[in-house]
């Protein structure tokens, strides 16, 4: 197939583009899957790149007591993906490791193809353990990542140039995994000159843009100066440049790519502001982060659109039309999604669930500043909300990273929770959370609840599809949640919007609200008023539908970004 210009190219570590191809961890990896959906709509000359996860991110078991369990995910590349004849190296270590690529055309409303690449190591040419660079999404140990990081960054560039992507003008870098990119511009800039220039390195700067996805500290790649030297080797551009583009010997990739970036933005405004406290000396805008649509919406609701907003796919705006439609046939379609979801909850783990109960959703990366189990602080207080309200149930999903432990023990929290409340309030976790399950969740819930620790939830994109199936959200005034929440008329907010730093002395007042909340307002609403609660719903579906999605956030890169 020829190709055609590709004016971005798109480098993100992990790529969620269907269930069977489980290159993805979580949000990033989703965020970046709709975004190339989004890009392909807008007809944008786009190619992304990615890694190639053989053995994918991880299939989750958890046992009665909520012990997570790992192991790898087989999955067939062959008959999913398209080997492409090109092949690059990249040194590491002072070795040439053989790069191949991998293809996958994502096709747009109108036809238009982006092309996404995932890069693969396994070739018999390279030595057993090179093979096996790039199994693992986020596996291994330090030296693993900065083998995958020299691989995603450096060795993407080569492999596009074999590929005939040549005329670019932007390289977007979704996260700082594939900040060494910007060493292999460099290289191309400096060429054959004596020494690196400011105009090189400015140059540089003119095609690169960084998008920030996390406040926090831990989750951003800094590498030992022996281990940067030993695996990038000691002729890297990186150390001629050292006083440009590190941080005090410390290879901060994060860093990296801010320095060499022309354009950077959080993803919500609220991130943007945190952003901004953290770097200082960068000027960070924001794109608050969207979700792509046609895909999130479920078939019930889409069919419901597609009788009251036949163009909704092709202009995402449209759906502030909504409210238009009758609220009855709201609450019809989220019926047909609730019980879907909960045949699948019966399938999955045996519990009976009932249709006509309040539901509540929670499902993201199990991990300490998402505070999944916020909810159970004061498990007899909660047991008297229901004892004075109704009834209630609660659905949970997610997996914890492998070496994350107190990510693992909350999970085992939410279990014990489960046991102590059994009999009273039905609660499950669903294992092995993927893309399939989470289109039934967020579709079939009757509320999203979301309950980080702010500053830390840079978007969180879950609410937003749960948002374009009439699903409110329940969330504390974080990431998007700050911009999408108006107060009894989209969702319902948790805590105060935070202006600084949020400590941890702060939950108990979170979850203080978070009760009074659930007991007076939402269940009263549910139980006691559901057109009222359905015209809720329908707010959630016209007013956040119709903006955060992938369609005007991949539009304000194009405008703010891309061409600018």
């Amino acid at each position: 197939m020829p190709l055609s210009p590709s004016v971005v190219a798109y480098f993100s570590m992990e790529i969620g583009l269907e269930t069977g191809i489980p290159t993805y961890a979580g949000g990033l990896g989703i965020l970046a899957g709709d975004t190339v959906r989004a890009a392909a709509d807008t007809g944008l000359n786009m190619v992304a790149v990615t890694l190639l996860s053989r053995a994918g991110y991880f299939r989750q078991h958890l046992n009665t007591r909520g012990d997570q369990r790992e192991e790898p995910v087989l999955w067939s590349v062959e008959g999913r993906l398209t080997e492409m004849p090109a092949r690059v190296a990249v040194c590491i270590e002072g070795r040439d490791v053989t790069l191949r690529a991998w293809r996958y055309d994502v096709r747009g409303a109108n036809g238009h193809l982006v092309p996404t690449y995932f890069l693969d190591s396994d070739l018999e040419i390279n030595s057993g353990d090179d093979r096996h660079l790039t199994h693992n999404l986020y596996g291994g140990d330090e030296r693993y990542r900065l083998c995958q990081e020299v691989i995603l960054g450096i060795g993407g560039v080569r492999m596009l140039r074999a590929l005939g992507h040549r005329e670019i003008l932007r390289y977007h870098m979704n996260e700082g995994h594939a900040a060494l990119l910007s060493l292999e511009l460099l290289a191309e800039q400096v060429g054959d000159s004596p020494a690196i220039t400011r105009a090189h390195l400015d140059a540089v700067r003119g095609q690169c843009v960084f998008t920030t996805h996390t406040p926090v500290q831990s989750a951003h790649d800094r590498f030992h100066p022996a281990l940067a030297r030993s695996v990038l080797g000691e002729n890297s551009l990186l150390w001629e440049a050292e006083s440009e583009l590190c941080c005090n010997g410390v290879l901060d990739l994060t860093m990296l790519a801010l320095h060499n970036s022309h354009y950077i933005n959080g993803v919500a405004k609220r991130h943007g502001e945190t952003s901004r406290a953290m770097y200082g000396q960068y000027t960070i805008d924001s794109i608050t982060n969207g979700v792509h649509a046609a895909t999130w919406t479920s078939a019930a609701m889409a069919g419901l659109f597609d009788q009251y907003i036949p163009d909704w796919r092709r202009d995402n705006v449209s759906l502030r039309t909504a409210m238009g439609i009758p609220t009855r046939q709201i609450r019809e379609s989220h019926l047909t999604n609730k019980c879907i979801l909960l045949d699948h909850v019966r399938s999955r783990t045996g519990v009976d669930m009932d249709k006509s109960v309040l539901t509540l959703g929670f499902a993201r990366r199990a991990t300490a500043y998402k505070r999944p189990d916020l909810l159970f602080t004061d498990i007899e207080r909660l047991l008297a909300i229901v004892r004075r309200a109704g009834p209630l149930q609660i659905i949970y999903g997610g997996k914890a990273h492998p070496h994350d432990e107190s990510g693992k023990d909350l999970i085992r929290s939410v279990f014990a929770a489960a046991e102590q409340l059994r009999g009273e309030v039905s609660v499950v976790y669903l294992e092995d959370y993927d893309i399939e399950q989470a289109r039934l969740l967020t579709a079939g819930v009757d509320i999203w609840l979301n309950t980080p620790q702010p500053p830390m939830e840079a978007s969180g994109t879950s609410g937003m599809k749960a948002a374009l199936n009439g699903v409110p959200s329940f969330s504390v005034l974080d990431g998007w949640w700050v911009e999408g929440c108006i107060e009894g008329v989209t969702g319902w907010s948790v805590g105060e919007k935070a202006v600084g730093p949020h400590d941890s002395e702060k939950r108990v007042p979170d979850a203080e609200q978070l009760y009074d909340k659930l007991e007076s307002v939402i269940m009263p609403l549910y139980y006691r008023n559901p057109e009222d609660f359905a015209s809720v719903m329908r707010s959630a579906i016209a007013l956040n539908g119709s903006f955060f999605n992938t369609e005007r956030m991949v539009q304000q890169y194009i405008a703010k970004a891309y061409f600018r």
